[in-house]
């Protein structure tokens, strides 16, 4: 029997969304690829989500999230705003917490399809991100390019549940570049685990420009995780002030990272485009 699945999106970051209640869901990395390869059958998408029962007390759901490649990964970020309007829809809440394997999340209704979500704190030590060996991850010792002209350099580190790295660039920069430059980085050795690769363009101390090569999914329209990223970034580095919008070529996000406990806070739209069935090819 096919299952069903609701396809939604986060300024174009787009998911596929199976709510397990009712219907199993333990995928394979062949299962998570064929779902979301687009044309030929799949369905298409930037990273598939499957919404559990809860494993805890005081959560709704235990979530799980795979990139496109079919990677299970710990965090999503515009993709934890659709879980959390989903779980809000169906409970008529304004307001809902859940466990991931980045630890737990809470959300918010913020207006209309707007949902603020609780990312908690974000991982700063070296251990945390990771990488392959002790730094400071204010200031990376990583550059693109040649030694002495380089095209990238001395990134920030920040792991929202994942790992991301933070370039600071001096314009926004083209998609080839980013695919060029993010494709390079997102395997480097420092990485053991990847990472995923943001371009930041500072316009004013509260909104960034931001482009992101996605671990395990290439460039996608907007990246919630890469938006917090960038934001503790150029906090850290005394660029931004705590509260700034984090603009995407498909939208933006307003994203705080706040004084008083160090969680990070964002703030962005969601959207349901259309319920359907999996592919009888998928086996999960």
């Amino acid at each position: 029997m096919s299952r069903s699945f609701l396809k939604m999106n986060g300024l174009g970051n787009d998911f596929v969304v199976i709510e397990t209640a009712t219907q199993a869901f333990n995928p394979t990395a062949e299962d998570i690829r064929a779902i979301a390869k687009r044309g030929d059958g799949g369905i298409g998408c930037d990273q598939v989500i499957a919404i559990d029962p809860p494993r805890a007390p005081g959560a709704s759901a235990y979530v799980r999230f795979w990139n496109s490649d079919g990677d299970e990964i710990g965090a999503c970020g515009n993709g934890t705003r659709c879980v959390a309007w989903l779980l809000m829809e169906s409970a008529g809440k304004d307001s809902v917490a859940f466990d991931t394997a980045g630890g737990r999340l809470s959300g918010q209704m913020a207006g209309d399809k707007r949902v603020t979500v609780d990312m908690g704190p974000p991982g700063l030590d070296w251990t945390q991100i990771p990488l392959a060996e002790e730094m400071n991850t204010e200031r990376v010792e990583l550059q693109v390019g040649p030694i002495d002209a380089p095209l990238v350099h001395t990134p920030g580190c920040v792991s929202m549940g994942n790992p991301h790295v933070v370039f600071f660039v001096d314009a926004p920069v083209s998609d080839a570049f980013a695919k060029g430059t993010g494709s390079l980085v997102e395997h480097h050795p420092l990485f053991p685990e990847g990472v995923n690769v943001g371009f930041a363009h500072i316009a004013a101390r509260d909104h960034i420009h931001l482009k992101v090569w996605e671990r395990g999914a290439g460039l996608t329209a907007a990246c919630g995780t890469g938006a917090c990223a960038a934001q503790v970034a150029a906090v850290r580095r005394g660029l931004t002030d705590r509260v700034a919008t984090v603009e995407f070529e498909s939208g933006s996000l307003v994203i705080e990272w706040r004084e008083a406990d160090g969680h990070v806070i964002m703030t962005g739209p969601v959207t349901m485009d259309y319920a359907g069935k999996l592919p009888e090819k998928v086996t999960a």
